[in-house]
């Protein structure tokens, strides 16, 4: 009898993989940041810090990181349910809800952001009935918050759902049977399992709003220290032909963004070791 002690691989060696892998990474990922901090290094850092400081800008900062945080967050929440019901509950039309998650996938999003203003702006079919009551959704910082919960919750549902299919309902039963209630099964046997997905797709929505720009313009009216979000301070810039100064602004994005999202990637590293 012949002993395979050599493990066989369908793609090549490690070498060849690792090098094209390093390859790509580099062509479409680092060589273009490496770009961005170049650039942005053309500037001396009292100009670096008097554009990445500027009051308006900062303004954007703040509604870009906050609206992306708070959407993330919501999408977390109602994400989790969405999942949730496709994955346990059989009902008419669930092929149909289950194509509609994909949709801000598919669509572009001017043209999200142009049928989200339509219809919620004071005249809108559903802005005409949150008007007299105060509420404005439009031209506001809710608008800019609705735009990007639209675009990130398919990337929490999409990636909670592989889990929740795998999670079987006998887990549950054995719980309860245990004497758990629902709350004890949710918290002890539920999301200890579907957390780290939960945190990858939180992580997504948050990264994809924070870049989001389409969709949003339309909608937020862009008004000077209110409802301009970064990317557009950044498109602002280069419209200018202040290709430093984007690039500045940039930077802070991507180092800031960065941040967060390491830190959320060593928080879901250390709850899978858990």
């Amino acid at each position: 009898m012949t002993t395979i002690t050599r493990k066989s691989n369908v793609l090549p060696g490690f070498g060849l993989t690792l090098g094209f892998t390093l390859f790509y990474l580099s062509v479409i990922v680092l060589i273009p940041l490496s770009a961005t901090f170049l650039r942005s290094a053309s500037l001396t850092w009292p100009e670096f810090w008097d554009t990445v400081t500027n009051a308006r800008v900062v303004a954007s900062y703040k509604l870009s990181f906050g609206a992306s945080t708070l959407a993330a967050l919501i999408n977390g929440v109602f994400g989790f349910i969405v999942a949730w019901v496709l994955v346990r509950y059989s009902f008419p039309g669930k092929k149909l809800v289950d194509a509609l998650v994909d949709l801000p996938f598919a669509l572009p999003t001017a043209v999200a952001g142009i049928a989200l203003t339509a219809v919620y702006a004071k005249n809108g079919w559903i802005g005409s009935l949150l008007e007299p009551h105060g509420i404005k959704v439009a031209f506001t910082p809710l608008g800019v918050l609705l735009a990007l919960i639209f675009i990130g919750l398919p990337f929490v549902v999409r990636t909670i759902q592989p889990v929740l299919e795998d999670l079987e309902a006998e887990i549950e039963e054995a719980a309860a049977s245990l004497g758990a209630n629902r709350l004890q099964t949710f918290f002890r046997v539920i999301l200890p399992t579907v957390f780290p997905a939960l945190l990858t797709g939180v992580a997504m929505a948050f990264a994809r709003a924070l870049g989001e720009y389409g969709s949003v313009v339309f909608i937020s009216g862009n008004m000077p220290m209110k409802t301009e979000i970064t990317p557009l301070m950044i498109i602002t810039k280069l419209e200018q032909y202040d290709y430093a100064g984007a690039t500045a602004i940039a930077v802070v994005m991507l180092v800031i963004s960065f941040a967060l999202l390491l830190g959320i990637n060593l928080l879901q590293a250390w709850s899978a070791r858990r």
